[in-house]
């Protein structure tokens, strides 16, 4: 059976090294190309599920984790590898936490993404070889991560909305939904999130912020 892949990234140079990676050890796989995290959506909806989702977490539009959980909500059992420049050991790790099949550094050679993209294939994770997993209590995510993972894409919209201060009323006008529509997710985002309020949901959602993460904060 032929195989297919889907390279998500805004950066051209970085999609054509990707595609090489693959079609070195797989000159008739099939890959197809989405330089944001629309796209990639569009491709995903279609019902066709991909081998391997190659997602670049630095997209235009989306902040942190928001890209890979829309993208994860669509198909929870689609295999999605995240390939970043950021190689810290705590953002691999709440990847993984989050539901991804594994991470490889954009640092990596075309034999190492070669390697990790067979290591996922034959259903492994695959983690840098730099990756070193935190102790078990200095990270209270994992669990934030499953919860999030448990969310709608569009509670992930309305949660979104919340982050950036939304009241309501804005979140039914952006959305095209009533009043009553927003209030329910709102109730149903603070249940699975295990919060009581919209402002715990935010404080929670920023403790995974890859961002805040790489920079130390």
């Amino acid at each position: 059976m032929q195989e297919t892949f889907l390279v998500v990234d805004d950066h051209p140079l970085f999609r054509d090294a990707l595609t090489l990676a693959i079609k070195s050890g797989r000159p008739n796989a099939v890959i197809k190309e989405a330089s944001s995290i629309e796209a990639a959506k569009q491709s995903m909806s279609g019902g066709d599920r991909y081998d391997i989702v190659l997602l670049d977490l630095s997209m235009p539009g989306v902040s942190g984790f928001e890209g890979f959980l829309e993208l994860r909500s669509l198909d929870p059992k689609q295999p999605i590898v995240i390939v970043s420049a950021l190689e810290d050991s705590r953002v691999v790790h709440e990847a993984v936490s989050l539901g991804a099949a594994g991470f490889i550094p954009k640092s990596a050679r075309k034999a190492e993404l070669a390697e990790a993209i067979d290591t996922v294939l034959l259903g492994n994770l695959t983690l840098p070889k730099s990756y070193q997993p935190p102790p078990r209590d200095a990270s209270g995510t994992s669990d934030i991560g499953a919860r999030l993972s448990s969310l709608t894409p569009q509670q992930l919209r309305v949660l979104n909305m919340l982050r950036q201060g939304l009241l309501n009323k804005q979140i039914a006008h952006e959305l095209g939904v009533g009043e009553t529509t927003v209030k329910a997710h709102v109730s149903e985002i603070l249940r699975k999130l295990d919060v009581a309020s919209r402002t715990q949901a935010v404080i929670e959602v920023s403790r995974i912020d890859f961002d805040k993460l790489a920079s130390g904060t």
